[in-house]
């Protein structure tokens, strides 16, 4: 099956390409210094930020994914976008506040103050790699799967190449200003084209869910699963997911970049919460669709091929060209975010502490010509992912052998005041080691545990690691410990409570209650 795209909606994409690359050529003739550059030189609101965190996860696999799975095998998966509203909330409490407070440009700086250098390097490599090789990479291969549906005579390296390309020119010169904007605006264009989809596929179905729930196998509507599930097994749910969370939502640089560019810190955890809120968005406007579907067309084999069987009977003419523009936004929103991000590691964590004489044009050109190099190389490495077992395999694959050990230094290491340079070290060692290691047992049919039950395992025995090599050493300096770790001042700082929509704490309280609200019913 081919699906079939007018005039009138390819003229709808290429005006909203022309868009998004106006915005970022305005924001770039106010890119002056490098926190312009890298952080938008502090000015982001509450608004931009929630939109822009909203964005910068949403990619084109992450739309097609939810949607088939609804389809074809119930909508467990989509328990990884709206749970995040709790690593979002912890992050609005504790970490939003001790970031800002240390005025840091990267999250792996962060560590650097935290602990030493050591741990900041390894985590910004890993960052880096990881961002590049797995994220932009991913993105922009996920992404030319996606349009080569649409359109069937699309070359996968031509076009992960053009995506790099549009995505990397106004990152470039544009830096976080430009990204954060541009995400804000693809956001909005995402979530409407959505909505406009649902509606439509509701009024197909007589706005009858009854029916919905009829033609789904038994099952298919819970989010608990046997221990031997293969997408989702319960102990992952709570094991694994809430802790894979943490480190997206709470440690990534190319997410916390722009809450790291508030103009305030109540601005900040807002612009927080309010991503919190729009993650719960996705079950609604994304995997909803997918379910109604299973009653409007029937037998679709493949699942990849469930949004765009519904984004090309259901919309008319028109429509059509706005939901691709959305999914193709969220392709954009992925890319230059890490594009971004990746950039600014490499600059401030390497290049800048070594020639502390450079100027801000200097850091500014450095910064620039390094998102082009990264953006080269992502691609180049996205077409060679079609050699591994599926995009979505590749990505966890990489994250439960990174991803365990950092969560400990942030999660343990803010709260144990003993933890010191020496315990964090040895906890990137080695639980990086034993990541490595359990991966490749699993290869080899020694170790069968789902991936999120082992990310739980790894975190564990990293947390010991931590644990047992800080009491080794000399605790860290009182100043250290006074300026880097919790105190219960943290929560409390700059909230205003005059008037109850100004407490953030109620709208934390408000999110969490509609994630618990969905555990319950989507038992």
């Amino acid at each position: 099956m081919e699906a079939q795209i007018s005039t009138i909606d390819l003229g709808v994409i290429v005006f909203y390409f022309l868009i998004v690359l106006g915005l970022g050529f305005w924001v770039s003739r106010k890119t002056k210094t490098s926190e312009d550059l890298f952080l938008g030189g502090r000015t982001f609101g509450w608004g931009v930020i929630g939109l822009s965190l909203f964005a910068s996860n949403i990619s084109s696999s992450t739309i097609i994914g939810l949607t088939g799975a609804a389809y074809s095998s119930g909508i467990v998966t989509s328990v990884y976008e709206w749970i995040s509203g709790i690593p979002l909330i912890l992050a609005a409490l504790i970490f939003v506040p001790l970031y800002l407070n240390s005025k840091i440009t990267t999250i792996p700086e962060f560590l650097g103050k935290r602990f030493d250098r050591r741990s900041q390097v390894f985590f910004s490599v890993v960052t880096i790699l990881t961002s590049i090789l797995v994220e932009t990479a991913g993105g922009l291969y996920a992404g030319a799967i996606v349009l080569k549906t649409f359109f069937p005579g699309l070359i996968i390296w031509q076009t992960t190449l053009a995506l790099a390309l549009f995505a990397g020119v106004y990152t470039a010169f544009g830096g976080l200003k430009a990204v954060v904007y541009t995400d804000s605006l693809q956001a909005i264009v995402l979530i409407v084209g959505s909505l406009i989809l649902t509606y439509i596929l509701f009024e197909k179905i007589d706005f009858s869910w009854t029916q919905v729930l009829e033609s789904a196998p038994q099952g298919h509507f819970s989010i608990y699963r046997p221990l031997g599930d293969s997408t989702l097994p319960w102990p992952g749910l709570f094991l694994g997911v809430p802790l894979l969370g943490f480190w997206y939502w709470s440690t990534n640089q190319y997410i916390v970049q722009r809450v790291l560019g508030a103009k305030d810190l109540k601005n900040a955890r807002w612009g927080v919460l309010l991503g919190g809120f729009l993650k719960l968005i996705p079950l609604f406007i994304i995997v909803v669709p997918g379910a109604m579907a299973m009653s409007i067309y029937t037998g679709i084999d493949n699942p990849d091929m469930v949004y765009p069987t519904m984004v090309t009977r259901a919309l008319p003419v028109g429509l059509v060209g706005l939901v691709l523009a959305g999914l193709i936004s969220a392709i954009m929103s992925s890319v230059d975010s890490t594009l971004n991000s990746s950039s600014t590691l490499v600059v401030m964590d390497f290049i800048r502490p070594n020639n502390p004489q450079l100027s801000a044009q200097q850091i500014v050109r450095y910064g620039q010509i390094t998102t082009f190099i990264l953006m080269l190389l992502a691609a180049l490495w996205a077409p060679m992912i079609q050699y591994f077992d599926g995009i979505w395999m590749y990505l966890q694959q990489m994250y439960t052998i990174f991803v365990p050990p950092v969560v400990v230094l942030f999660l343990v290491g803010v709260f144990d005041k003993k933890g010191n340079g020496f315990g964090a070290f040895m906890t990137l060692l080695w639980g990086t080691l034993l990541g490595i290691l359990l991966f490749g047992l699993q290869q080899l049919g020694f170790w069968s545990l789902h991936f999120t039950i082992t990310a739980g395992v790894v975190v564990g025995v990293s947390a010991l690691i931590f644990v047992v090599c800080s009491r080794m050493k000399a605790p860290p300096a009182q100043n250290v410990i006074e300026q880097y770790t919790y105190h219960k001042e943290l929560i409390h700082q700059d909230n205003e409570t005059s008037g109850w929509v100004q407490n953030y704490l109620l709208w934390a309280g408000l999110l969490l209650a509609c994630i618990l609200v969905l555990f319950i019913v989507l038992i």
